[in-house]
C-alpha cells in the first residue's frame, strides 16, 4: 500500500506534530493522502520529523509552520495565514501538551499548562471551524485524568487550581476543561456536519510523564507495567481522524479505540455553560 502514488485528499492540522505520538499521527495522516501542516513550537525538531518521513516517501505532502501554543497571538497568526490562503481544514489534531513543573504565566496572563492545553486550542479551534466542511473532523487529545480534574473559576485560568501549585492536579484541570469543550463543541457544529471527538492515549512513553524530580525511580516501576509506545497511544486519534465509522459519530470520548461513554456528570457538566463563557471571554479579542 505505502508503494501506490498518494492522492492528496485534504488538509491536515497537526499541532505538536514533532512529539512521539504527534509525528506517529502526522506519519498516519500523510501516509493516508492528506496535506499535512505541523504546527510547532520546536521548528528544528518538527523539521527532523518532516525530513524522516520524507525519506520513507518522498511524494508526501508535509511542511512545518510555526506555532506557540503559549502565545495566543501566535495561535492568531497561525489561522490567519491558513485563512488567507483560503484553505480548507479537513483535519484539526490537538495533540500538543505540556505538564509544567512549576507556575509559569503566559505573555496574555494564563497559567502556561491551561494555555497550551486548553485555551489556546479552543482558539485555535474556534478559528478554523470556518474554514471546515462537511465532514471535517477535530480531535481532541485528552487523558484519563480528567477524572480527577476540577474547574475553579477564575483562579483555572490564572494559576491552574486552587491554592498552591501542583502538575498533576493543574494538568488534569486541563484535561477536564478539554473534554468538556470536545462535548459542547460536538453539539455546537453537528448541524454543519463537522464531527468531533476526544481521544485519550492511556500512559504513553512521551516527555510529558519525565517528572525531573526525586521520585523519578518509583514513576518509573509503577507506571512501567502501564505504558503505552507512542504509536500505541496515538492508536486511537489516528482511527477518530481517518477511520470511516468514526466520521459517523461526534461527541464521544475514545480509549484504545473504541467509545468509552460518559455519565451524565460529564456529558451534562454543570459547569460546561460557565466554561463556555468564561473562555470566550478569554479569548475575545482574538475573535
Amino acid at each position: 500500500m505505502e508503494n501506490n502514488i498518494i492522492t492528496a485528499r485534504g488538509l491536515a492540522v497537526i499541532t505538536g506534530a514533532d512529539g512521539g505520538m504527534g509525528s506517529e499521527i502526522t506519519r498516519a495522516v500523510a501516509f493516508a493522502g492528506y496535506r499535512v501542516i505541523m504546527a510547532s513550537c520546536r521548528l528544528q525538531r518538527a523539521e527532523a520529523v518532516r525530513r524522516t518521513l520524507l525519506h520513507e516517501r518522498p511524494d508526501l505532502q508535509i511542511e512545518v509552520r510555526p506555532l506557540d501554543l503559549a502565545s495566543l497571538s501566535s495561535v492568531v497568526d497561525f489561522a490567519g495565514q491558513l485563512e488567507m490562503d483560503h484553505e480548507t481544514v479537513d483535519l484539526l489534531m490537538n495533540c500538543a501538551g505540556t505538564m509544567e513543573t512549576g507556575r509559569h504565566i503566559t505573555e496574555d496572563g494564563l497559567e502556561r499548562t491551561v494555555s497550551v492545553n486548553y485555551v489556546a486550542p479552543y482558539l485555535l479551534t474556534r478559528l478554523l471551524v470556518p474554514l471546515m466542511r462537511r465532514g471535517s473532523r477535530v480531535v481532541n487529545m485528552v487523558s484519563c485524568t480528567y477524572a480527577i480534574g476540577r474547574l475553579h473559576f477564575p483562579d483555572f485560568f490564572y494559576k491552574g487550581c486552587r491554592g498552591m501549585f501542583w502538575r498533576i492536579p493543574v494538568y488534569s484541570n486541563t484535561k477536564l476543561a478539554l473534554t468538556l469543550f470536545t462535548l459542547d463543541l460536538a453539539r455546537r457544529v453537528q448541524d454543519r456536519g463537522i464531527v468531533v471527538n476526544a481521544a485519550d492515549p492511556g500512559i504513553v512513553s512521551t516527555d510529558i510523564i519525565t517528572m525531573h524530580m526525586w521520585f523519578d525511580p518509583l514513576t518509573d516501576i509503577f507506571f512501567r507495567p502501564f505504558i503505552r509506545t507512542p504509536r500505541q497511544g496515538a492508536d486511537t486519534a489516528i482511527r477518530l481522524l481517518l477511520d470511516d465509522d468514526a466520521g459517523q459519530r461526534t461527541g464521544t470520548f475514545n480509549v484504545s479505540g473504541h467509545v468509552k461513554p460518559l455519565s451524565a456528570k460529564y456529558t451534562q457538566h454543570r459547569q460546561m455553560q460557565e466554561l463556555w463563557d468564561l473562555t470566550e471571554e478569554q479569548v475575545r479579542l482574538w475573535l
